[in-house]
């Protein structure tokens, strides 16, 4: 048969019962505790993660019981495998083709070092782009220790890359939960060496050091955070006057937003559904949970490819703009039976609940764009008359007793991340601005930041969409000395109020 050349193989329907062992099923009890450490061996594994070169022979040890050494006869790390580092190299250099705008920072700033001396504890998805960053802000001057922020998005080889240039990396692709804790407690808690700024994506790392090592917040002089999920978190600190330290909201600067959420997700959306299910969109019924800018992006794809879309809002301004964009604004229970498609991207928790689920047609695909895992009842569904039937990588079969079949992808986490990849310049865009609100917190004066959320400096924000511009050959118009007056403004910006909405 042709399924042992390549990738023919996740394309034929396996004929005969021996094939159909190779891909594990989840009934029972010991099997489900498993479930998030097999990441299934098929050779799907080599695109869930652009190219990620993890042999599918690859043992099962995991890599907190194994002993590496780098080159430079290192051990601060702990990855699946440091021999992968070269391959990991070349996907860094790849990335940095599309990330020229954090390599003209490291070329206009390597004089002045803006981040000597800091000691960086960063918890974000490992992937070449952020490996661009981590790079960026070590030539920058500052010392770094990595963490993973999703226990599925880690790319092995770049993770090895990382450690064989003496960054001390604690993360693998299907970390367990306490695999999880367990890396970020490797990078907080570390003989003679003590953060003072913490780069988050989520808010684990920034939660983690609260609850177990406060004392570290003496030192720390701001932290930057880049999800929605985790700056809510945040501001939850400062609304009980706990928080210690300042913090970014890098999420809410304006070219993050935009570039991350809404133009971001217009592409990675199609993208992951393809790679998981090879849907036709063309006519399918979809409803879309939350109109925020991760909704918009979702919905202008799905529509462009003639699927009938519907959305779910809580918010009465999101749901008009909806409207007004030819979406009916719908309550998830009224239209359950008749949907192919469900996407979630709320942020919030419990949006797609049991009963719905139990409501859905057969063969419904249902997944999250959103930051957190909680936006689908995951939990609901491990229970004793439902039967989990891993197809492949990242695509669990729920069976029914009757038989009925919803298709869940990567548990309920992040879809984008965990099955796709997400497009290199718009990483380009967040990290520029994570690596400028780090220069800025840990630059600033006493006192110009206090103990509260800010967003950065819209100033910044500017500059950050300048140093991409030459990637698309734009030439920027300048204000002559009497625009620049009858409008009342400097010729170099700030160009909008800090009301303006882009």
């Amino acid at each position: 048969m042709a399924h042992k050349h390549g990738h023919a193989r996740e394309r034929i329907q396996f004929a005969n019962a021996e094939d159909k062992q190779e891909f594990s099923k989840f009934p029972t009890k010991a099997g489900r505790r498993s479930l998030s450490r097999s990441i299934s061996q098929s050779s799907t594994d080599s695109y869930s993660s652009a190219a990620s070169y993890t042999d599918s022979s690859d043992d099962e040890t995991s890599p907190r019981d194994k002993a590496q050494v780098n080159s430079h006869g290192s051990t601060d790390f702990c990855v699946k495998n440091i021999k992968q580092a070269e391959f990991g190299r070349r996907e860094i250099e790849i990335a940095e083709q599309d990330m020229s705008a954090l390599i003209s920072l490291r070329k206009r700033a390597q004089g002045e070092k803006p981040l000597a001396g800091a000691k960086i504890v960063g918890c974000t998805h490992i992937t070449a782009q952020t490996a661009v960053l981590i790079e960026t802000l070590v030539a920058l001057g500052a010392q770094c220790r990595w963490t993973a922020c999703n226990i599925y998005s880690t790319q092995n080889e770049v993770a090895a890359a990382l450690a064989e240039i003496g960054v001390a990396v604690f993360a693998w692709k299907g970390e367990s939960e306490d695999d999880f804790w367990w890396c970020i407690d490797r990078c907080v808690n570390t003989e003679g060496w003590q953060a003072n700024m913490i780069l988050d994506d989520g808010g684990d790392l920034t939660h983690w050091v609260y609850k177990k090592y406060p004392s570290v917040f003496k030192k720390v002089r701001g932290i930057v955070e880049e999800s929605v999920t985790g700056v809510h978190r945040l501001y939850q600190l400062s609304k009980a006057g706990k928080l210690c330290v300042p913090a970014m909201n890098v999420n809410d600067s304006v070219t993050k937003q935009k570039f991350d959420n809404l133009y971001c997700c217009r592409e990675s959306i199609l993208d992951g559904l393809k790679r998981t299910t090879d849907i036709m969109f063309g006519g399918k019924q979809v409803v879309v949970c939350g109109y925020g800018e991760v909704g918009k992006g979702c919905c202008t794809a799905l529509k462009a490819l003639g699927a009938i879309v519907c959305i779910t809002e809580i918010d009465p301004i999101c749901a008009l703009q909806a409207c007004m964009d030819g979406f009916r604004v719908v309550k998830l229970s009224e239209v359950i039976r008749q949907m192919d498609v469900v996407i979630t991207c709320t942020g919030n928790k419990n949006v797609v609940s049991r009963e719905q689920l139990d409501r859905m047609k057969n063969g419904c695909i249902v997944c999250n764009m959103g930051h957190s895992n909680t936006e689908i009842d995951v939990a609901s569904l491990r229970s004793p008359e439902l039967t989990w039937e891993r197809v492949r990588s990242q695509v669990d079969h729920i069976i029914w007793p009757d038989g009925k079949r919803v298709v869940l992808l990567a548990e309920g986490r992040l879809l984008n991340l965990s099955c796709s990849t997400v497009p290199t310049f718009v990483l380009s865009i967040t990290a520029t601005t994570q690596a400028l609100a780090l220069i800025e917190l840990y630059n600033a004066p006493e006192g110009r930041y206090k103990q509260d959320v800010y967003l950065l400096p819209k100033k910044m924000d500017e500059y950050v969409a300048s140093l991409h511009l030459p990637n698309f050959d734009a030439h920027l118009t300048e204000l002559s000395d009497e625009q620049a007056k009858y409008m009342g403004l400097n010729k170099n910006g700030p160009f909008k109020p800090n009301y303006y909405r882009y």
